[in-house]
């Protein structure tokens, strides 16, 4: 089955597809390689952060051991992760359905026999392609430079962390994605708004318990490193919700686009 928009999309990314992984990548290396020489200062390390008071728990320190790989993978690789992870597909959804009209690029589209809903899932197939390309690409990376320092990977943590990621990614990548339909610019400003909004709910919700009720909006909450760690397994009830939200959005933005004059 010929699916020339899938194709096209994923080619025209390709460059910031590459651009993007490599940066993520090279600093979650580049924090891995640390970890020996930081390993022997980590006893300072832990009284330091233990009193730091809100901002310990603001980035959930106060629930890992950062002495231990897994703790010092979960903060410094998470945050990699999650804000470069985050903002990567912010960036790609928001830019997905709108950058036709933007770039007057709709001739493409409308001098083929498609159907409107095909360019929509097309375009939705190389989203979710290249989030998992890079979240592949990065586990892969991560497990090779943990085992270059000769130090055991905590499996299960590891997996689960890096999944919680992929799915927030996911989650947030959807969102901007049916929040494109009804845009007629590339709209990269309001997508990275919407990643940056969904983590400073999650430091908020951490930082007080009136605003517990964020953890179940944030898709940040159920990739909380700290959580997964101390609870070895994921949210289950935010991540339906998370879900859920994505479905709904998704589902707007397809009935938008498919109703929607595109202008060449």
């Amino acid at each position: 089955m010929k699916m020339p928009v899938l194709y096209k999309e994923l080619r025209k990314g390709l460059k910031g597809f590459i651009i993007w992984t490599a940066i993520i990548t090279f600093m979650i290396l580049v924090c891995v390689f640390m970890y020996p020489e930081m390993k022997t200062q980590m006893d300072g390390m832990n009284d330091l952060f233990a009193n730091m008071g809100m901002f310990t728990s603001a980035f959930g320190m106060d629930k890992l051991n950062f002495g231990t790989l897994i703790g010092f993978y979960g903060v410094e690789c998470g945050n990699m992760l999650g804000l470069g992870g985050g903002f990567f597909a912010a960036f790609l959804g928001i830019s997905m359905l709108a950058k036709e009209e933007k770039e007057h690029t709709a001739e493409f589209l409308l001098t083929h026999p498609i159907k409107k809903s095909s360019v929509v899932l097309q375009k939705l197939c190389a989203v979710v392609i290249q989030i998992v390309a890079l979240n592949v690409i990065v586990v892969l990376a991560s497990a090779a430079s943990i085992a270059m320092i000769g130090e055991d990977i905590p499996m299960k943590e590891f997996l689960l962390i890096h999944v919680g990621y992929f799915l927030l990614q996911l989650e947030i990548a959807v969102i901007c994605f049916g929040i494109s339909a009804f845009m007629s610019n590339s709209g990269i400003a309001m997508g990275l708004g919407v990643a940056v909004i969904f983590y400073f709910m999650n430091i908020i919700c951490n930082l007080s318990e009136k605003a517990e009720f964020l953890k179940y909006i944030t898709p940040y909450a159920y990739a909380e490193p700290a959580d997964i760690v101390a609870n070895k397994c994921l949210g289950g009830l935010s991540i339906a919700l998370g879900m859920l939200y994505m479905i709904v959005v998704l589902l707007i933005g397809f009935t938008k686009y498919t109703k929607k004059d595109i202008a060449a």
